[in-house]
């Protein structure tokens, strides 16, 4: 069974006398208050931590020491976890959020530590966004082979930041069709919005690299003045927001879609993958990192005043036209 003969009869009479519940408190583990450091050394451990997160739990028990704050790094370490500040990423992530809603200054320390994990984050492929339109991760998914079509192309855009997706089909994957979303849909999405799509993260795919001059992709950012970010060679996983969304897509829609009707042309199949796509940015909540559980789109709402202060605005050129009227001495 598992147990001995003296758990065994033990656990029986509790449950002779209190039935299951007896055995359910039995097994719940309740934290003994009395054990813990005072508040204000709790205060200090979580203060130190976010002042400066690259400290480890043995160097920051020494630095409290020094402050006549008497605690054990075992104690340190138990602070951090009931604050879910035991690693130092989710440390960083305490003093990005401070610094954002306190509007506070970062010390030297504190910046060097934001560059050394912005850089392992480029090294492991997780992005960085700091609004809507900074970034947006685009790429091309094979939907299937369509009786009297051919092969199902489906270019890709996902605003990485609100998670707001857009997508549109096409029966070949070129230069021309990857160029054509951004065209037809993406940029007049942001226009209307009345902010700039910055930069966008592709794959090394022939229908996004070329040569400038002649490769219609590359054209087509540098007429709209967008920048181009290519990932790592054979890491797809630097692309992962697409990635994510196309299994995403695969699941909630192409798999049920399929099964339930018999698509003729690639129009028709368009028409409903529009209507999975409405529901997805304005309906479906969103785990991602800036959404906190609402939708893409409110999220790209809410936010929108972000991208709008961090917009340079161009001068008016009919202004600076005017003549300059003087008076003759």
């Amino acid at each position: 069974m598992g147990y001995s003969r003296d758990s065994f009869y033990r656990f029986r009479e509790l449950y002779d006398q209190g039935g299951q519940e007896a055995l359910m408190d039995l097994s719940r583990r309740k934290p003994i208050v009395k054990n813990r450091v005072p508040e204000h050394v709790e205060k200090a451990v979580i203060a130190l931590a976010i002042d400066n997160p690259a400290l480890g739990q043995k160097r920051a028990s020494w630095d409290l020491q020094q402050k006549g704050i008497m605690v054990s790094s075992s104690g340190v370490r138990s602070i951090w976890l009931r604050n879910d500040l035991e690693t130092m990423k989710k440390r960083l992530k305490a003093l990005e959020a401070r610094a954002a809603q306190d509007g506070i200054l970062l010390t030297e320390d504190q910046m060097a530590a934001l560059e050394k994990a912005k850089a392992q984050k480029e090294a492991h492929g997780e992005i960085e966004s700091h609004h809507p339109g900074y970034l947006g991760s685009q790429d091309t998914y094979y939907v299937g082979t369509m009786k009297g079509v051919g092969r199902i192309y489906q270019q890709t855009f996902v605003d990485t930041y609100a998670r707001v997706a857009v997508c549109k089909l096409y029966t070949e994957k070129t230069a021309i069709t990857a160029a054509d979303l951004l065209n037809d849909r993406v940029i007049p999405f942001f226009a209307e919005h009345k902010i700039n799509l910055l930069r966008v993260l592709t794959d090394r795919g022939t229908e996004y690299c070329g040569k400038v001059e002649n490769h219609a992709y590359q054209l087509y950012l540098a007429v709209e003045d967008v920048d181009h970010t290519r990932t790592k060679a054979n890491s797809p996983q630097t692309n992962g927001i697409c990635e994510r969304f196309h299994r995403t897509i695969k699941d909630e829609f192409y798999d049920i879609a399929f099964r339930k009707k018999l698509y003729r042309t690639v129009e028709e199949l368009q028409v409903d993958l529009d209507v999975w796509l409405a529901k997805y940015n304005e309906q479906r909540p969103h785990s991602g990192r800036h959404c906190y559980g609402k939708t893409p789109m409110q999220t790209f709402r809410e936010t929108l005043h972000i991208a709008v202060d961090k917009t340079i605005k161009a001068p008016d050129i009919t202004d600076s036209a005017q003549p300059i009227l003087g008076h003759a001495g």
